[in-house]
C-alpha cells in the first residue's frame, strides 16, 4: 500500500502543528557539567549471583578449564568424552537414542562417530531390531581409553568440587539435573 492510500482518511497536520508538537534542546546552560567516568574499585556482580543460568555457567567454567586439557591427554573433546561413556555404558545404543541422551544434533554426531571409528575406538553393527539402525560398541581400545579417562574426570571433579561435601555435591548435582530435566 502506497504512502499516499494509506494516509487517505487520515487529518492532515500543518506544518505548525508538527513544530509545536517536536521538544526544544534544553540551553547549553541547563546541561549537567560533564563528570570524569567513574571508577569502580569492585564490581557489584550481585543481580548475576541471583541467576541460575548465570551460576551454573561460571561452575561449568570451572570445570571445564580443568577438564579440557586433561581430556587433551587422551584426545578427547568434552563432546567426544560424553559420547564414548555413554556408549561405553549402553553398548548397542543407537545414534538416535546418542542424540537424544545428550541433546546432540544428528547432523553433529555423525562426523563424530566417523572420526572415532577412524581412531579405532568404536564399531558399528547392525541394530538387531532396527535394520535401519546401527548399534554402537567401543572397541578394546575404546575401553581402556575411556576407562582411564572416566577415571581422570572423577578425580578431576573431586578437585573441581573439593569446596563441597559429599551431601552438597549430591545435592548440587540433583538440582542441576532438575534444572535441565524440566526443560
Amino acid at each position: 500500500m502506497d504512502r499516499r492510500a494509506r494516509d487517505r482518511g487520515a487529518p492532515r497536520l500543518r506544518a505548525v502543528d508538527t513544530e509545536v508538537a517536536r521538544p526544544s534542546p534544553p540551553a547549553a546552560d541547563a546541561l549537567p557539567p560533564v563528570d570524569p567516568a567513574p571508577t569502580v574499585d569492585q564490581v557489584d556482580t550481585s543481580y548475576l549471583q541471583t541467576l541460575v543460568g548465570y551460576n551454573a555457567r561460571r561452575a561449568a567454567l570451572t570445570v571445564i578449564g580443568l577438564f579440557v586439557p586433561r581430556m587433551a591427554e587422551y584426545g578427547l573433546r568434552p563432546v567426544d568424552f560424553s559420547i564414548l561413556s555413554v556408549i561405553r555404558h549402553n553398548p548397542g545404543i543407537t545414534s538416535k537414542q546418542l542424540c537424544s541422551a545428550l541433546n546432540l544434533l544428528p547432523p553433529n554426531l555423525v562426523g563424530k562417530i566417523a572420526a572415532m571409528d577412524k581412531r579405532g575406538l568404536l564399531v558399528r553393527h547392525p541394530h538387531p531390531s532396527d535394520g535401519r539402525a546401527l548399534g554402537l560398541q567401543l572397541t578394546p581400545a575404546g575401553h581402556a581409553l575411556m576407562h582411564d579417562a572416566e577415571q581422570s574426570a572423577f578425580e578431576l571433579e573431586r578437585e573441581a568440587a573439593g569446596a563441597l561435601s559429599a551431601s552438597e555435591r549430591r545435592t548440587l548435582l540433583r538440582l542441576l539435573q532438575k534444572v535441565y530435566s524440566s526443560n
